[in-house]
């Protein structure tokens, strides 16, 4: 019985692992912020964003109600540029 008991412990912490390690990139990425410095001229003029800007907006979009709240991003977050430039990358305004 106690066998039994520890394999489904066992299972259940495997099962466990197989789930965070396929959880999306945003709910295990670090939040970054540098990680956007290559979209600042999109954020901050309109420029068409590159494919570094969108890839790496795609792996922090978990965090961006994080960085809207934030008093040192905020301002370049919550911008019209800055929903336009997720819009450009087809990532979704989030609505915090």
């Amino acid at each position: 019985m106690a066998g039994m008991m520890k394999k489904q412990v066992v299972t259940a912490l495997m099962l466990a692992l197989v789930v965070l390690a396929a959880a999306p990139g945003g709910a295990r990425a670090a939040c970054q912020a540098s990680q956007l410095a290559v979209c600042a001229s999109a954020i901050l003029s309109g420029a068409k964003p590159s494919g570094e800007c969108c890839g790496n907006l795609r792996a922090q979009q978990g965090c961006f109600c994080q960085y809207a709240k934030d008093p040192t991003y905020g301002q370049y977050i919550r911008s019209p540029h800055a929903r336009d430039t997720l819009t450009s990358c087809g990532l979704a305004v989030p609505h915090c």
